[in-house]
């Protein structure tokens, strides 16, 4: 028998075949010449059939893939806070898209450190490295280390933090501004005892977030620097736990809002104000900073400021692919402007609904 039946006994190669030829629209001999790298095939032709295979989801024969330009490294924290693995995941998108290997380097508690990670990474010959909150941030930390990488031909971008003393570009959310559009929002709804709960002082951003809240304080409350950082500004950690730690410290001197430097701490800060037998948002407003995926998801969903990741993440590759291709950026700090995102977690002070 022919005809109808010939299919039924054809290979799993012979359909592939036919699958591909049909998509790309050219023959299954052309199809063939592709894969088998012979010449003789337009090099639209080829295009399509190589798209063809994509689309269909056949893996590309080795030899047809694309040579990677490269491998750039990645080093972020550890990736418990959700707003790391959603930068790393845009910087690996633009790094694929311009043709280079994103290698992800994660900095755990008790794990490799910073420098261990960059050594790996220089040995492996990547072409460049984006640091993600890394000891740039830290004051306290000796930033000698950059320069070392820097007279070893590795080009680098720095993502959140800025020192001064490190001859880069510098990708940076604003930190002063972020502070400003929280306290205007709780301003807004009635609050005047608001604090802020944040990391170690030494880091570069916690530090700009305290002077952007300090300045908003005086500037729509009329307080003074000393009574808000002594009063209003309590130093933990961005975690769950450090929220929580933080917010009953805030609460306990009568806040009746707190301002949060991560999504994490919120989470916290929720927890701490229940425990005191408060509700949120009716006795106790949270703020939340990033706008980590899934937290919109939270009881009740949090009023955050967005941190601009899609931005900023492809800010940092264009910026890196720069320096690797020889014409670097100005060694200098490129700002990115959050935006207050308002939901559930906010509302008017207590003091405010029960004026008669």
């Amino acid at each position: 028998m022919q005809g109808g039946t010939r299919p039924v006994q054809s290979t799993p190669v012979t359909t592939r075949l036919a699958d591909i030829a049909a998509q790309a629209g050219v023959s299954e001999a052309t199809v063939s010449r592709v894969l088998n790298g012979k010449p003789g095939v337009a090099a639209t032709t080829r295009q399509s059939v190589l798209a063809a295979l994509d689309v269909l989801g056949y893996e590309r024969p080795v030899r047809l893939r694309q040579r990677s330009e490269g491998l750039v490294g990645l080093i972020t924290p550890e990736l418990e806070n959700p707003i790391f693995p959603a930068l790393a995941q845009v910087i690996g998108q633009a790094l694929t898209r311009q043709g280079y290997t994103p290698v992800l380097a994660t900095q755990t508690p008790g794990g490799s450190t910073e420098d261990e990670l960059t050594e790996m990474l220089v040995d492996r010959g990547v072409a460049g490295i984006i640091f993600v909150s890394g000891l740039h941030a830290d004051t306290s930390a000796d930033m000698q280390r950059y320069e070392r990488l820097r007279g070893q031909g590795v080009p680098y971008v720095l993502v959140d933090g800025f020192s001064p003393k490190v001859q880069a570009p510098f990708i940076s959310p604003d930190d002063r501004a972020a502070m400003a559009l929280a306290v205007t929002h709780l301003v807004s709804l009635g609050h005047t005892n608001i604090g802020l709960a944040l990391g170690p002082k030494r880091f570069v951003p916690v530090q700009r977030k305290i002077e952007g809240f300090v300045r908003t304080m005086q500037d729509l409350l009329g307080l003074s620097t000393d009574d808000v950082e002594q009063r209003l500004v309590q130093h933990s950690l961005h975690t769950l736990e450090g929220g929580q730690a933080a917010a009953t410290a805030l609460i306990d001197r009568a806040c009746t809002a707190v301002v949060c430097a991560s999504d994490m701490m919120p989470l916290g800060a929720i927890r701490a104000a229940r425990q005191r037998g408060l509700e949120v948002p009716r006795d106790v407003s949270v703020v939340g900073f990033d706008d980590s995926p899934l937290i919109a998801f939270t009881d009740p969903p949090l009023t955050t400021i967005r941190k601009p990741v899609p931005a900023m993440g492809q800010a940092a590759v264009r910026t890196l692919l720069e320096e690797i291709g020889g014409t670097p950026a100005p060694h200098s700090e490129f700002v990115f402007m959050p935006e207050l995102v308002v939901r559930g977690s906010t509302a008017s002070s207590p003091g405010e609904r029960n004026r008669p």
